[in-house]
This record gives C-alpha cells, structure tokens and sequence, in this order.
C-alpha cells in the first residue's frame, strides 16, 4: 500500500489521526529504494499510523496542512541527496532537470531542504510534536562542517533546522525506539544512531573543538572531522559533544547495522514500486525505470574512497540479505502489471560485495591503522564471488525472468583477489548480466591522485580489461566497459589531466563521457582535503583548483566538447 498523503486515504485505512508525519523533498516514490518509504513502512510494519508528505510548497500553507498534526513527531528529510547536491551542479550552476521530481523539472525541492522544511512546520504549527531530522542531508551535516554553496563553515543543522532530534545514518532502529520513546513519553536522550541538544556533556563523551573555534580555525576544523571519523563504528565509537552556542549537540554512537534477517523483512515489506497517483498527475518520475525491478543486495561498502558519503551514512560494514529473500522479492515482481522480465540491477552501493564478511571488523569494529582495500586488499577481507554466482543463477532460473542485469559499479581489483571464484564470476557476469554496457569508476589513472582517492592503482585495471574484452570476444557478444572520471579533484593539475587523457586514449581505447567535476560533498575525506588543500594522510600541502574556469578546463581535458558539470 501507499503511505496515506491526505487525510481521506488516512481516513480509508481507518486511521482518524496520523502518530508520524513524514516530509521528503523528492516525490513520493513508494520503493524500497527510497529511504522515506522504507522508513514508512518499517513504522507502519511496527503499529504506526504514518503519513507522507511530498515535496511541500514552502510558500503556502496548503500542503503541510494536509494530514494536520501528528501525534508522536515530524519526520524530515531533503530526499534521497543532499538537497544542496541535487539542484545544483559542481561549478555551481543551477540544475534544470530532476530525475526524482515528476514531470523531470528541478523546480520543487528548495535549497537546504530540511531547514526550509522545519521552519514550514514552524511557521503553521507553533509549539508542535518534536520535529526530526533524517537522511543523507541531516546525516552528513550532523556536526559542524564544511559547506562548499556557501564557502565557509556552518554549525549542525540540528541547531540551523531548530530541530529536536536528528537521526542519522541508516536510520530504522534509531526511529523505531525513538517512536517507542515518545509514545511511552519516555526522555529520547542517548538513542544510538541519533543527535540530540543539552546544556551538559554527558558522563564519558569526547568533546569536539567548539564551532566558534572550528570556523575559526582551520586546524580546529581538521581535529574535529579527524576525531569524528574515527569514531564512526558502531562497535568502538565513543560518544561526542560540540558546543554550538551556550549548548551542545550531542552525538551519540551510531547505531548497531541491522542482522541479516531484519534487512530481508524491510526489503519483503509491501511496497508499490510506483510513484503516488498524485505525482503520475505531474508527469513521468524518470528514477523509477532504474529503481522500478532493481534488487538491493546488501548495504555498506568495504571501498571507504575519500570521495565516497557511504561510509559515513550506511557504514563500512557490508551486510548481505539471505538468497532466500532477493529471490523471493524477484518472484513477487511477476505480480506487477508493468514487469517484463527484466530486472535492471542486482546489487548495491558495489555490486560485486554481497557475501564478503571481515571477522575481525564484526567483533572489533573498523580499523584505525588501514584501509579495507587501499593500498592493497586486506587479507582478512574474505573476498568470495561464490554467494553472487550462486544469487545470479539462481535469479535466471526464474521462469518469468528473461534477463538479469549488474547495473551497480563493480570492484574490478576484488574479482582480480578471488583467486578461487574471480574469473568464474566475471565469466558469469559478461555471458548473462551486461547490458550493453559494464560500470567500473576508476576515477583516474595517475598513482598519486589515486592515492588522495583511496583508490586502487591501476595496473589491475588494464588486467581486467584485458580479461573482459578476451570473454567478450569468445562469447560472441559486442559489449564494453564503461569508466567514470574525476576531474579538479583535491590535488589534481591540468598535468594530471593530460596524462589521464593520453592513458584512456594509448590503453582504454576510448574517447571518456563518464567525467564530472569534484562536488565537495560535506563530511567527505576528500572535502577536508580541499577545503584544508593537505593530504589527510600526511598532512603535505596540496594543490587544489577552486576557480570554475579551472574546474572546468579540467574537464574540457577529457571531454571538449562539454563545459563543466
């Protein structure tokens, strides 16, 4: 079912008042790609009476009016980006189209969305329920950051919103108790996966530079993100506290990732993988032909690539789903008038990590000393291809699937590890799953940017391509790798760029499209990097291109023809 948006489909349902209302800057796309839906349906799924309202015209009173007042709290989000991220691009320059709006039009989901959002709530109910921040936008500006649209440093947006509670990372168990919490009108202080305000610092939690000092000073602002990434895991993090005005944000440890078992039930949950009826009346929401018959597979990602927000709202735990539950949820897709046979990904933030477990990571949290897979694959990283060849054939053995496709990027240095079952996969994945087309993001080619990226050298990239292009040929099958590119990323000169465009012509063969400028995302490795310009791994002072025709000549490097997005 849909998430009731107006009080008649409430009141369809039986529901006389709503306990949740939640605000989301994108359509409302009932999917569990989505993390307002999801978190939607894991509240109904425990008792909630939950609402949804899509995309509210902040200058009116009608659409937040719509469903009234909760009883328990207001959820906000800006959507599935950071709001700032989705309108406009990395020079700067507004975006006209938006795959999550429908009709395609960037016209609906205003700047800093969870702030707006809030003073909306504000502005028509005064003194109401606790208002709650959540998703990737509240997740990765819990603390003060660095924020690229206005070139300076802005304190929590928990204090900027006037909000109450932020929840961040993946947030279902943090909003579960929460709603428990609230509805036994229990204190919401020190929920796991959540920030709060006070007046003390609480027993055995670490204080951050204060704002005042962090925007201050910049090597204020490199101790601060350094402490608050490196107590990231939900197993050895501590809690923190940093003084925004005379109070603080309190931030809790984050919360424990969900067991298998509990990511099957969220993804086996009804969902319409349809937009509203309400938004059809607008026109096409262009997301749902990628996301529609896509499977999730695990979330997490071992990568940990300084460029890369996963780490900081999913985790770098992987955490697989159970065979049993992704085939059980492709079997349902027959029930869906539009399926046709097809399913479009398998996958999740990297395809090619369902299955991988670290032992030691499940007991004793991240390492401080390492990365999982720069500079090399660390051993006890137990990388195994069998649990995906096993899923994959299991998927085209359905009798209503035709094709099943890798549309998520894989990890070409993790298939060149598995010994055992590497080749096997890729065997599998250029025989039955390439549509057309192969994603890898190498992101460049140059051994000292790699580095500054945490990404692989790349050597293992020409084996791969090698290895793709002999079973491609052997198959009969005309298909292609395609490469992503960063340009004006921390470090990077026009230097680095004509010898990443002479490598892709001399090697790859090609002529690059896959190329975008660095977009200094908050609470990024790499946005420290340029917003400091010095490696965070040593501290050497870097280049970093901050003008838009550099940024853009960058770009023009790879791709002539196109200025700079």
């Amino acid at each position: 079912m849909f998430l009731p948006t107006t009080l008649e489909e409430a009141d369809s349902l039986g529901w006389k008042t709503l306990d949740i209302i939640l605000i989301t800057g994108d359509a409302y796309i009932d999917s569990p790609f989505m993390g307002v839906s999801v978190i939607g349906k894991v509240l109904v799924d425990a008792g909630y009476r939950v609402g949804l309202i899509a995309q509210p015209d902040t200058q009116d009173a009608t659409d937040i009016r719509r469903l009234g007042e909760p009883e328990l709290f207001w959820g906000v989000s800006s959507g599935a980006m950071d709001s700032m991220i989705a309108n406009y691009t990395a020079t700067q320059k507004r975006r006209k189209s938006d795959d999550l709006t429908a009709g395609g039009k960037n016209d609906r989901r205003p700047d800093r969305a969870v702030i707006a959002y809030a003073n909306l709530i504000r502005k028509y109910f005064k003194n109401t329920r606790p208002i709650v921040l959540g998703g990737v936008e509240a997740s990765l500006r819990r603390i003060s950051h660095y924020d690229y649209w206005s070139d300076k440093v802005r304190r929590s947006v928990l204090f900027d919103a006037r909000a109450d509670v932020l929840v961040y990372g993946m947030g279902e168990k943090a909003v579960l108790e929460l709603a428990k919490r609230l509805r036994e009108k229990q204190p919401v202080q020190g929920i796991r996966g959540t920030c709060t305000i006070s007046s003390d610092i609480p027993e055995g939690y670490l204080e951050l530079p204060s704002h005042e000092d962090v925007a201050e000073d910049i090597r204020k602002f490199e101790a601060m993100f350094r402490i608050s990434y490196e107590n990231n895991d939900p197993i050895s993090a501590r809690g923190l506290v940093q003084k925004q005005d005379t109070r603080y944000v309190v931030h809790h440890p984050p919360a424990q990732p969900l067991e298998p078992e509990e990511l099957d039930r969220i993804h086996e949950l009804d969902y319409e993988r349809e937009a509203h009826p309400f938004e059809k009346a607008r026109g096409v929401v262009r997301a749902l032909d990628t996301i529609r018959f896509s499977l999730v597979t695990h979330r997490g990602c071992y990568g940990g690539c300084h460029f890369c927000a996963i780490s900081m709202h999913q985790g770098l735990e992987v955490v697989s789903r159970s065979m049993a539950s992704i085939v059980r949820e492709a079997v349902a897709f027959k029930k869906h008038p539009k399926f046709k046979g097809i399913i479009s990904d398998v996958g999740g933030p990297t395809a090619n990590m369902y299955g991988f477990e670290c032992r030691r990571k499940k007991r004793s949290g991240a390492c401080r000393d390492r990365n999982c897979m720069t500079p090399d694959i660390c051993q006890k990283l137990l990388v195994s291809h069998r649990p995906q060849i096993d899923l994959l054939k299991r998927l085209r053995e359905l009798p209503h699937v035709r094709k099943v496709f890798i549309g998520s990027g894989i990890r070409h240095d993790l298939v060149l590890k598995d010994e055992r079952f590497g080749r096997k996969y890729l065997e599998t994945v250029v025989q039955h799953h390439v549509s057309g087309q192969l994603k890898l993001a190498p992101e460049h080619t140059e051994g000292d940017i790699l580095k500054l990226m945490a990404k692989p050298d790349i050597d293992g990239l020409l084996q791969f391509k090698e290895e793709f292009d002999l079973l491609s040929q052997a198959s009969g099958k005309k298909q292609f790798l395609t490469y992503y590119f960063i340009a004006a990323y921390p470090g990077c000169t026009e230097g680095h760029m004509i010898r990443l465009r002479d490598f892709v012509h001399r090697h790859l063969k090609i002529n690059p499209e896959q190329v975008q400028i660095f977009t200094p995302s908050p609470a990024t490795v790499a946005t420290l990097m340029y917003y400091t310009e010095r490696d965070f791994e040593t501290g050497r002072s870097l280049f970093v291109e901050k003008e838009r025709s550099g940024k853009e000549r960058q770009k023009r490097i790879l791709v002539p023809e196109n200025g700079g997005r």
